[in-house]
């Protein structure tokens, strides 16, 4: 008995050890967010580093409040729909190599709202100040329970907020620098059903006679507070050009809670009722530095084009882990290994995004606008049933009114995105000590994913 217990404990040990969630999205530009502002959605975010035209610019360039006067605010928020669900053809094996059944998990993603507010403030001629809340990273994906691959992938939730003290200081002759801070917090969630393939080997081989075992549920979710910083500064070449440049620092967030793994048999009764397993657990998330160049120029009177790139080092999020907190094996880990609870290899790779918009100033208080950005996916070799992503191309088209005696105006914008080809997923379980080398288990679920997307933004600005 004693031997055969020794068996099943190191059959679960090893099922267990992929049982858990990792974090992921079906955007480009990994889990960063385009769609903080009206205004600068219009044009793609095209110069936005060089186009201080309202309140937003504290996210943007911090630098461009210096060319703000008096009070400004803006306010508002954008909708952002995904559509992304696996194509005919999906197939997934248990870790064992047995076939597992099921549906091709529906549309994983629902609408999400993205409210934003800035404000700015001009201290004297040489000072101004600002601050903003936005939302600048987030992601939501949840599959339907019956979903083929659901041994990788249920629900996935990270919401991060952010609030963003910034200051920028000019020298009157067209050189403006300013530096913000992003202190954000964030909280996410996830999970997955687990395996049970060497669960029922192991407690068969216990007792002697095949069993069958309803899917364990492992669902992680913490939180955390992180900061980066911001330098930006703006130059005007000339009356009708100016360019504009920022930099981002990057952090790691930690985020601290529980992971809780339902429905577990229980070694000592195998066959009796199942227990929950809990344990404190941090799961580390890195966010990457960025460097955005702007450039905006007065082609006519009426006629203002805009360009810019963005770099931002997605390559530092290499891999995805679920440790303990424990000082010694808990409940989770004394069954999956200690202290690294779960992982999953991402070896993400850094990005460009470029974009190029124009404004047309049809009357004083009617602009339009449109714009075109290029957003390359960070997602390469490993694209897991989390992160069906793929490059995308970005349209937009805006519209703003504005009253130049009140200092009201309103900003509306609509964009879709178009995704370069189908998101291939060859999702496979590797181990923390060789995370690019061969799988350990046969679990495997591979795919193709139709992905689109559309948004929408309104944004209501006010110069006092």
């Amino acid at each position: 008995m004693h031997k055969n217990t020794n068996a099943l404990v190191k059959a679960i040990r090893f099922a267990t050890l992929a049982a858990v969630a990792a974090p992921a999205s079906v955007m480009a530009g990994g889990f960063s967010l385009n769609e903080q502002s009206a205004s600068q959605m219009g044009v793609a975010n095209a110069g936005a580093a060089a186009n201080p035209e309202n309140a937003t610019t504290v996210l943007f360039n911090p630098a461009g409040m210096s060319q703000l006067s008096g009070t400004n605010i803006s306010f508002g928020a954008a909708v952002l729909d995904i559509d992304a669900e696996a194509k005919s053809g999906a197939e997934a094996s248990n870790q064992l190599g047995g076939d597992v059944e099921g549906s091709r998990g529906g549309d994983i993603a629902d609408p999400a709202v993205l409210p934003n507010f800035y404000m700015t403030h001009e201290v004297n001629d040489s000072i101004d100040v600002g601050f903003g809340i936005h939302a600048p990273y987030g992601l939501a994906a949840d599959y339907d329970n019956d979903f083929k691959g659901r041994y990788f992938a249920d629900k996935t939730e990270l919401t991060a907020i952010a609030f963003t003290p910034s200051v920028s200081v000019n020298n009157g002759k067209g050189l403006s620098m300013g530096i913000g801070l992003n202190i954000m917090y964030a909280e996410g969630r996830l999970s997955r059903f687990q395996d049970p393939a060497l669960l029922e080997a192991g407690i068969g081989q216990a007792i002697g006679q095949p069993v069958s075992l309803e899917d364990p549920y492992a669902d992680v979710e913490g939180d955390d507070v992180g900061v980066t910083f911001r330098v930006g500064f703006l130059y005007e070449l000339s009356e009708k050009t100016q360019l504009g440049l920022t930099a981002q620092t990057g952090t790691e967030l930690d985020l601290e809670g529980d992971i809780e793994i339902s429905n577990f048999p229980d070694l000592a009764n195998p066959m009796g009722p199942t227990k929950t397993l809990t344990e404190q657990v941090r799961v580390p998330l890195a966010i990457p530095e960025s460097a955005t160049l702007g450039v905006r120029h007065e082609l006519t009177s009426d006629v203002t084009l805009l360009a810019g790139a963005t770099y931002a080092r997605w390559g530092r999020f290499e891999e995805l882990d679920i440790v303990s907190r424990r000082d010694a094996p808990g409940e989770a880990s004394s069954v999956t290994g200690y202290p690294y609870i779960n992982h999953v290899t991402e070896e993400w790779k850094n990005t460009w995004q470029f974009n190029v918009g124009s404004i047309w100033q049809a009357t004083p208080e009617w602009a339009l606008k449109a714009g075109y950005a290029f957003d390359e996916s960070p997602v390469d070799e490993y694209v897991t049933a989390r992160i069906p992503s793929e490059d995308r191309h970005w349209l937009t088209l805006g519209a703003q009114w504005k009253d130049v005696q009140s200092g009201w105006a309103v900003d509306v914008a609509v964009g879709t995105l178009i995704f370069a080809d189908d998101a291939k997923v060859d999702d496979r379980e590797y181990s923390h000590s060789d995370p690019t080398g061969a799988p350990t288990s046969d679990a495997n679920y591979t795919a193709e994913y139709d992905l689109s997307a559309w948004s929408a933004a309104f944004e209501v600005s006010k110069a006092f």
